[in-house]
This record gives structure tokens, C-alpha cells and sequence, in this order.
């Protein structure tokens, strides 16, 4: 599948990064690179797109403007060298918040989560091909493997170079650092919220200051990591005054 996609960004170096990155990534089709938003509002009246790559703060209408203007606006990643707009963005389902400079890595991360969004739908099996058996891992800890449920899995917290795996019936010390259990398991079910500490979003119960709530468990949240983690975490479903 490829996903249509637009650049939107004032800055001439930060367009041509954006073009660079695009061009790499084999399932996006880059259908235009603009300036401001009078540019994409053009192409969105003749193209259909289905991504944007976003800058906020630009002259005559910032992104955030341009996005309510639009009815049928499509999938959004916000691209800004500012991080205190983070907020501001929750109230639309965008995807991804990257802040400039913004490293290939990360970027290509953002894109992964755009096509497993914008084209799940296309690559779901039909439901009687499915297995039936829900996923899992193994983990070895005290000299046995012990099968785990993914669903099962509240949290992972870090301890030097051991790692803590927190299930919904135990907890298991295992031999692996927090790094590597992130690898292992799918990062469309996993959000990293703080340098030591690896959690469910499904098993969330309550996100208070700092701390998430799950059950007699309080995660906290890394203050580098707040803004990036709650519009992960929420992806714009906030109720507010």
C-alpha cells in the first residue's frame, strides 16, 4: 500500500529534510512540498491525501489554524521545532508530535504507526483466517521459560540491566534489559513512558500529574518525555472544558 502524503513547512532546510526522509520510505508517495498553507489547501482541492507532515508556527495561518479549516482533514504528523504545542494538539487525532531537529529514526517510527493507522484496514486478514491463539512470549527467568499472554502485560520496569515484567497475575524478574524487551515486544501495543518504565496504554486507568494508574500500580511519567508520552497515550481523545 502507498500512503499520499504532503509536506507543509516554511522553512526551505526543513522541507528538503522532510523530502529526503520521504523519499526513503518505500510505502510513501510524496504528492507535494509546500511553503504554507495556501500552497496545500491548492493540492488538497485537486489531490487525495492522506497524510500530512505539518509545521505549526509559519506566517498568514499556523498549522493548527489550517487544520481546523479543513472538514475532511487527513492523517496528521506534526513537525515544530517548539514541544509546548504538544498540548494544544490533543484535541486532533493526530498521530505523531515530532519535534525538529528530527532524527530519520524517529521520523520513520512516526511513519510505521501512519500505515499501520491509515492502512490496517487494508492488510487485515478475514476473521476466519485468523489464528485464534493470542499472542505471546516466552520469558526466562529463575532457569524456565514461562509463556505470557501479551494481553496479560501491564508494565515493564527497568532495574540496571535486568528487567521486571509486571502481568495482570505476577511479576517476573528476567535477565534482559528494558531495551531489549521493547524490541521484542509490538510497539503498536507499548508506549514508553519514562526511561525506566514500559507500559500498556489498554491497561490504563487514570493518568494523574505525572503518574499513570493501573490498579495499585502508579507508573511514572518522565518530565523530558510528558508532552511526546501523553499524545501517544491519548491520541486526541480528551473530553474537556
Amino acid at each position: 500500500m502507498k500512503i499520499s502524503c504532503l509536506i507543509i513547512d516554511d522553512e526551505s532546510l526543513a522541507r528538503k529534510g522532510l523530502e529526503k526522509y520521504v523519499k526513503e520510505i518505500d510505502f510513501l508517495d510524496l504528492k507535494g512540498v509546500c511553503k504554507n498553507a495556501m500552497e496545500a489547501n491548492s493540492i488538497l482541492n485537486q489531490e487525495s491525501i492522506d497524510l500530512l507532515f505539518l509545521d505549526i508556527e509559519m506566517p498568514m495561518l499556523s498549522g493548527i489554524d489550517f487544520l481546523k479549516s479543513l472538514k475532511n482533514s487527513p492523517k496528521v504528523i506534526f513537525t515544530t521545532a517548539y514541544s509546548n504545542y504538544a498540548l494544544e494538539s490533543f484535541e486532533f487525532d493526530v498521530i505523531d508530535y515530532l519535534v525538529k531537529p528530527v532524527p530519520f529514526d524517529r521520523f520513520l517510527q512516526a511513519a510505521n504507526k501512519a500505515l499501520r493507522l491509515i492502512g490496517g484496514a487494508v492488510h487485515q486478514e478475514p476473521a476466519e483466517n485468523k489464528n485464534d491463539e493470542e499472542p505471546y512470549i516466552f520469558i526466562k527467568t529463575d532457569k524456565q521459560l514461562v509463556k505470557v499472554v501479551l494481553e496479560d502485560i501491564l508494565f515493564v520496569q527497568a532495574m540496571q540491566n535486568y528487567s521486571r515484567v509486571f502481568t495482570q497475575q505476577a511479576s517476573l524478574l528476567t535477565l534482559v534489559p528494558l531495551k531489549k524487551v521493547r524490541e521484542i515486544l509490538p510497539e503498536n501495543g507499548f508506549v514508553q513512558v519514562h526511561k525506566s518504565f514500559l507500559i500498556a496504554p489498554s491497561k490504563i486507568e487514570a493518568i494523574v500529574g505525572n503518574q499513570i494508574i493501573m490498579g495499585e500500580h502508579k507508573i511514572p511519567i518522565g518530565r523530558s518525555m510528558k508532552e511526546e508520552v501523553m499524545v501517544s497515550l491519548t491520541k486526541g481523545r480528551i473530553l474537556k472544558k
